[in-house]
């Protein structure tokens, strides 16, 4: 999936498109990442007046409707 069909997804359910929500879809598109916390680091670097609660909130959406499926991981300790 390319942005303009993540952006066109968002727009089908209704979701404004703002700058920063483009900027996400775009660096979710460039790499994978572990965790959110891992794509909000690479976000306010990026641009700093994105918080992390905006992160987490598209990254909620983006799973809402369809686009990301977010993994749980589980490691064993030593």
């Amino acid at each position: 999936m390319d942005s303009s069909e993540v952006i066109e997804r968002l727009r089908t359910n209704g979701c404004r498109v703002t700058k920063q929500r483009r900027l996400i879809v775009e660096i979710i598109l460039r790499n994978n990442y572990s965790s959110c916390k891992d794509l909000y680091c690479e976000v306010a670097s990026a641009d700093k007046s994105i918080g992390v609660a905006t992160v987490y909130r598209m990254v909620r959406l983006l799973e809402d409707i369809g686009v990301l499926r977010r993994v749980e991981r589980i490691e064993l300790t030593e």
